[in-house]
């Protein structure tokens, strides 16, 4: 893969190539106001996830996911940059979408647009816009999303290590899961890495820090967090210092393992 990160001074520098599409990972509510100059927003909680399965932010149908690209404008040939308003934390989200769309030319915005905007480049306010119809098509790459059943066999298996996104508390069943109904504990054998350790004011740390306080870096890896939303950025990080490894996200993570009793748990 090439390298997943871009800084907002090459944006700057390449803001004017008509192959460019700038896209706001939106997944606050209620959404927010400013956007980089010339941005489209990616919806990811309504437009791009399956809403028709009760576990949120779910991977959405290839179909449908490219039927949304194609009405943001976006063709098989666009260059793409994904950016949040928080730094790094949806955009990691919606980069692992596309790629596992097989979409190769897309990037997350490094220091998001908390770092935009403080070098002063061009925002304006969020607008309804429509787009020229692209011709994006999907072409799903299975193996790199998990489900339950295979996370479950890899326990006895070993075949992959899991990394856990959410908090040490949470991993470590020492508070109430935020989500009613959910156990406390982690999938067992999983391994905690909380999302805020590879990451220092909104941006990815550097990839000799990465390297040194990243374990298991030359085996296979599943990623895990409370949604799916948080482990794709500790993915990123494993991608900026070793790309050769496979590397999957289980897509319905803590919301679906927590809540499923036949599914074992430590603490």
């Amino acid at each position: 893969m090439k390298i997943p990160i871009v800084s907002v001074s090459w944006l700057q520098e390449n803001i004017n190539n008509p192959e460019l599409i700038i896209l706001d990972a939106v997944l606050d509510a209620p959404p927010h106001d400013l956007q980089i100059a010339g941005a489209r927003t990616f919806d990811i909680k309504n437009k791009f996830s399956d809403t028709s399965i009760p576990l949120p932010n779910t991977l959405p149908q290839p179909q449908a996911f490219a039927t949304e690209a194609r009405k943001l404008g976006i063709s098989k040939h666009s260059k793409i940059v994904v950016y949040d308003t928080k730094g790094i934390y949806s955009s990691p989200r919606a980069w692992y979408l596309f790629k596992s769309m097989g979409h190769e030319n897309v990037w997350v915005l490094d220091g998001g647009f908390p770092a935009w905007e403080k070098e002063g480049f061009a925002i304006e306010k969020v607008a309804l816009k429509s787009f020229k119809e692209g011709d994006f098509e999907a072409h799903f790459k299975a193996d790199m999303f998990k489900n339950k059943f295979q996370v479950l066999h890899n326990i006895t298996s070993k075949e992959a290590i899991v990394i856990d996104a959410r908090s040490a508390d949470r991993f470590n069943a020492e508070t109430e899961e935020p989500r009613e109904g959910l156990r406390s504990g982690h999938i067992p054998n999983a391994v905690n890495i909380p999302f805020s350790k590879v990451l220092k004011d909104g941006h990815f740390l550097p990839k000799e820090e990465l390297k040194q306080i990243l374990p298991h870096q030359d085996q296979n890896l599943y990623f895990s967090c409370g949604s799916g939303i948080t482990a794709c950025i500790n993915l990123i990080a494993y991608e900026l210092i070793s790309n050769n490894q496979p590397k999957a996200i289980y897509d319905g993570s803590w919301t679906e393992w927590g809540q499923d009793y036949n599914l074992p748990i430590e603490k």
